[in-house]
């Protein structure tokens, strides 16, 4: 046992993940380790992450099949066909979202663990000798992607490297971009890898096919390199309400204590950037501010209509949806063509005129 001599407790179960069965069964005699209430542990076992399923009317042996646990392995076997119909010539990629499906032992942690999942995927195929180029280039242009378009903190965000134990054999370099979900830790939200010509290489050696790519720019034919791009949609979608999600104790008019639920999105991500409200549906208001809400949607503006309740639930509501500006049609709009515009992060209120109202769109 000079593995566990050589190496502290927490190193042991920092780095497990490579070792084989027989050797976590030594660990845990050398270590008498116990379960956290105490009791003994049984031997390691192998669990199949696959999910098995049977295709056709006849359940038997020849109609097992497996659902795909990642995304992307449609690009490695289409690649050739898509380059050779789109006359694309080298570097060129091919992003898809798609579903995986993954036998998780436990499905627990909000979305970090949960059978059923979308995945995005872009593969990037690449003259050999260039790579290392183009993964740099992937490395910065993912950073970018999480704290300018998505506006995530970069305080909150991280690369990590895979170590040399956990690196795929095949693969020349990987990292991963980690969101920081608050007790949680850090977590996975995207891999970038480096994945040589293994998988141009495999599919070629056994599908019989010729999928060299011929480059007309030095005369010569090679298995393109893969650069790959591999994010959780969940779990992105998880790091945008841990980053922009919020809860605020107010004081309401009659002095009680009050929460607002307040989702804090940045305008490109709202999924409605202004909410159309009459102050009432009588008195002419909800026509015309229906009427108003229907000119923006056909002017392009993503925009939503809510006259049920109180405005003051109302502008709750949109708070929780995220909307950045409520837009309320009074008594004063019929007189003048001006609304109330509130602002969703500080409530301040003003006025401005109808054809404004574009110009709050960023």
């Amino acid at each position: 046992m000079d593995y566990c001599r050589q190496n502290s407790t927490s190193a042991i179960l920092t780095n497990a993940g490579p070792l084989a069965a027989e050797e976590i069964d030594k660990i845990i005699t050398y270590y008498n380790l116990k379960s956290p209430d105490g009791n003994p542990l049984s031997g390691a076992k192998k669990f199949n992450l696959m999910v098995k399923t049977h295709l056709g009317p006849v359940e038997d042996e020849t109609s097992v099949v497996y659902l795909k646990g990642e995304s992307c392995a449609n690009i490695y076997l289409d690649w050739k066909a898509v380059q050779e119909t789109t006359r694309r010539k080298l570097p060129f990629g091919i992003a898809q979202i798609g579903k995986a499906f993954r036998n998780e032992i436990t499905v627990k942690q909000f979305m970090f663990r949960t059978r059923e999942f979308e995945q995005m995927d872009v593969e990037y195929f690449v003259k050999p000798g260039t790579e290392d180029n183009h993964y740099a280039y992937f490395k910065q242009n993912r950073w970018d992607f999480y704290t300018q378009a998505l506006s995530l903190n970069s305080k909150n965000l991280r690369f990590r490297q895979h170590d040399k134990d956990e690196l795929v054999f095949y693969a020349k370099e990987a990292w991963d971009v980690e969101y920081n979900f608050g007790e949680n830790g850090f977590k996975e939200l995207e891999g970038i890898h480096n994945r040589t010509d293994y998988d141009t290489k495999q599919h070629s050696k056994f599908s019989g096919q010729d999928l060299t790519y011929f480059d007309s720019e030095d005369n010569s034919r090679y298995l393109p390199y893969i650069v790959e791009t591999s994010a959780g949609f969940n779990r992105m979608f998880l790091a945008i309400m841990f980053e922009f999600y919020s809860e605020q104790e107010l004081t309401n008019a009659k002095g009680e204590t009050e929460t607002r639920i307040l989702l804090k999105l940045p305008h490109n991500l709202a999924p409605f950037k202004l909410a159309i409200l009459p102050l009432m549906k009588k008195d002419g208001l909800g026509e015309y501010a229906f009427e108003l809400y229907s000119k923006l949607r056909k002017s392009g503006i993503s925009c939503d209509y809510d006259e049920a309740g109180s405005i003051g639930k109302r502008y709750r509501r949109q708070d929780e949806n995220g909307t950045p500006y409520c837009v309320c049609v009074d008594y004063q709009t019929l007189e003048d063509n001006t609304v109330t515009i509130r602002d969703r992060d500080t409530m301040e209120q003003r006025r401005i005129v109808i054809e404004e109202l574009s110009n709050l769109i960023k």
